[in-house]
């Protein structure tokens, strides 16, 4: 799992052009939006299109889990891993 954590925030950086920020300044508990790393709605699209190609997973743009399972890191990689 610790392997998936990391390869997220590489994903999240890459996709997202995070310059300024290391994998190291993405905590896996930290919240994902707003607060946290401070991401928005646009990036959640890039994010959920980057996710989609990169581990074949399905995500249902009506969903309300979305939401939930786009919270953090350790959220986020249990979705993957559930899903892939």
């Amino acid at each position: 799992m610790e392997k998936l954590k990391q390869e997220l925030k590489k994903l999240i950086i890459t996709s997202l052009d995070l310059e300024d920020i290391t994998i190291d300044d993405i905590k896996d508990d930290e919240p994902l939006f707003i607060e946290g790393l401070g991401l928005d709605s646009i990036d959640a699209l890039e994010l959920g299109v980057a996710i989609k190609k990169q581990y074949q997973v399905k995500l249902d743009a009506n969903s309300a889990d979305n939401k939930k399972h786009f919270t953090s890191i350790n959220t986020l990689a249990a979705f993957v891993s559930r899903a892939a």
